[in-house]
């Protein structure tokens, strides 16, 4: 288990958890020596004590050494700590292509042409090393803030049980980009990179994968059988040259797609020129099925059903499904011819594994392309270059500074690629000499906030800083608490890392105002309370003579001292109560006698 703060080699120091794979979880981290912050692919745990995925999960590390590409993720160190196998490559800052995708949905058709030459360059770069990726998907793209891709997981899908189509989500997510032939089991070559590219292309542009399914049978399925959904029917906008270019590169025939990543970035480049814009619609030369055109209606209405019929089958028993399942009616047909192929497999794969076992471990023996850097810390810059050159590596004609407390001046602190990476001979190497112990001027920190110039202090240059309270000067008092008003070390003095310096702060003690004389109102208080932590107990008192909402005392008085948590009593004033004045009651006149015999009231009545 991997936990922040770990450090690995005793060099790595895990940061925190950037992605989580089937096979593999990734860190962002920080190399101690270099100086930078860094990748850090870690095998799972439990796939850790199996030596199949071990030796695959280094093959990554062998196959991506030994590329050097802009848009290629660089690889610097492999290695094993305690059981845990690791890969440490370069920290790209941004995200997916995936992620970018989820949260813009399509991409304009400039933004999805740059990318895509981008991808296709360094594809060819890899391809022009024998190299295939064999799981290109948006995942495995990161992307820059400035727009540079940068492609990851070499090898990686080699890593996993090509067989197995819902093992995990991970292979879920890369069969919506996966080969007819790479689905029916026959193996990948460079041209099964360009399918996937051409369905990254696709969906820059719609925003939407191709083909979808319940499960990932059915997808790989659809890969294999139904004709890519036209892009122009859905956004008549896009030009037949752009369309021409998906098309071409997701053919189910590879022979029917581009020849070389080279070529689908070649066209790329042109595919907005204004005598491609409306070219003719791409046309496959060789039959996009294998049996095109040999079967009668009926046989193909009868493998139609035969193969949906199979589809729910897999469906029920989804645990166990595997490409090898997925095979057209031809291949099931020769099982004769199948048997043979998959022992051929087999022995090829194992020669394989034995080449990489042997390159990995022993790289000096892969033909003298690559070399260990040598170690030059401490030497002479000549003697180091005079080094660098015999065993077989350029050296950069600038040299590089770097202050340090160990290594003497002028003398070499460090190279990049650091002493004992291996990397192909030829490869130009940094040279990092020293500039001596770095010496800092202070400045007079008076007026800045301690703890910001403490941080920087301490994080910038190692010096050993701490804040102590000081009794202000009268004009010093009106200053906030964390605010400096001396130092230790007078602006323009020299130290080194390590040394020590004080900050003062003003020793301010709280003391209660005159809430009374001053005209406090209740609102007021009650934030005075809040910032002093006090409880406040409130006493109403009817009067005249103060505004309404006033504060007319204190149980404080004025200048005592502050104590959080003890409780401030305040008289708020109120106006008095008005009480209503009852009215008179007027006394009625005498009426006279109405003719019903009624009377009213009388002297001589009473």
């Amino acid at each position: 288990m991997i936990t922040k703060g770990q450090k690995i080699n005793d060099r790595y120091e895990v940061i925190r958890s950037i992605g989580e794979g089937g096979m593999a979880n990734v860190y962002l981290g920080y190399d101690t020596i270099l100086d930078r912050n860094v990748a850090i692919k870690v095998l799972r745990g439990d796939l850790a004590n199996d030596e199949k995925f071990v030796r695959r999960f280094q093959r990554e590390a062998l196959s991506a050494s030994s590329l050097a590409h802009p848009n290629i993720v660089e690889m610097y160190d492999v290695g094993e700590d305690d059981g845990t196998y690791y890969i440490v490559m370069e920290y790209v800052d941004g995200k997916t292509l995936k992620q970018l995708l989820k949260k813009r949905g399509s991409l304009t058709l400039s933004e999805a042409i740059d990318i895509m030459s981008q991808l296709t360059d360094g594809m060819a770069h890899a391809h022009d090393s024998y190299i295939i990726h064999r799981d290109l998907k948006p995942q495995n793209i990161m992307i820059k803030d400035d727009g540079q891709i940068k492609i990851t997981d070499f090898g990686i899908a080699m890593a996993l049980n090509s067989t197995q189509l819902t093992q995990t989500n991970s292979v879920m997510g890369s069969v919506h980009y996966l080969p007819p032939e790479q689905a029916s089991g026959k193996g990948c070559t460079i041209k099964s990179d360009i399918y996937s590219m051409g369905i990254i292309f696709y969906e820059l542009l719609s925003g939407s994968l191709p083909f979808r399914g319940d499960n990932a049978v059915e997808i790989a399925l659809k890969h294999m059988r139904e004709p890519l959904p036209s892009l122009r029917e859905e956004n008549p906008s896009i030009p037949q040259s752009i369309e021409n270019i998906i098309r071409k590169a997701t053919a189910k025939n590879p022979k029917n797609r581009y020849d070389s990543a080279r070529s689908m970035h070649e066209d790329l480049l042109t595919a907005l020129n204004d005598e491609r814009i409306d070219e003719p619609v791409y046309q496959y030369k060789y039959p996009e099925n294998e049996n095109e055109g040999k079967k009668s209606k009926k046989a193909e209405k009868e493998e139609a059903a035969l193969e949906d019929a199979k589809i729910e089958k897999l469906g029920e028993e989804t645990e166990n499904i595997t490409t090898t399942e997925i095979v057209d009616e031809e291949v099931k047909e020769n099982k004769k011819n199948k048997v043979i192929i998959i022992i051929l497999a087999i022995i090829f794969t194992l020669i394989a594994i034995g080449l990489v076992v042997v390159f990995f471990v022993l790289p000096k023996l892969s033909n003298g392309k690559a070399a260990t850097i040598p170690d030059c810390t401490n030497l002479k810059i000549s003697a180091c270059e005079k080094k660098l050159q015999t065993a077989g590596f350029e050296v950069e004609t600038e040299i590089k500074t770097v202050a340090s407390s160990t290594i003497d001046k002028n003398r070499v602190v460090k190279t990049e690629p650091s002493k004992g990476r291996s990397v192909k001979k030829g490869t130009k190497v940094t040279i990092y000499k020293s500039l001596g112990e770095e010496i800092i001027t202070l400045e007079d920190y008076t007026g800045k906030n301690a703890i910001e110039i403490k941080t920087r202090l301490e994080e910038k240059y190692g010096l050993v800083v701490s804040i102590e309270k000081k009794e202000p000067t009268e004009e010093q008092k009106d200053v906030d608490d964390d605010v400096i008003i001396g130092q230790s070390l007078a602006a323009g003095s020299e130290v080194k890392k390590g040394d020590s310096l004080i900050l003062y702060t003003p020793n301010i003690v709280d003391e209660y105002p005159d809430m009374v004389e001053e005209g406090w109102s209740l609102g007021d208080v009650e934030a005075f309370c809040s910032k002093y932590d006090l409880v406040l107990e409130k006493v109403q008192q009817e009067t005249n003579a103060y505004p309404e909402g006033t504060i007319i005392a204190q149980n404080k008085p004025k200048g005592s001292t502050i104590i959080p948590k003890s409780t401030l009593k305040v008289t708020i004033a109120v106006k008095p109560t008005v009480k209503p004045v009852e009215e008179p009651v007027e006394e009625e006149e005498e009426k006279p006698k109405e003719e019903n015999g009624n009377s009213g009231n009388s002297d001589s009545g009473e």
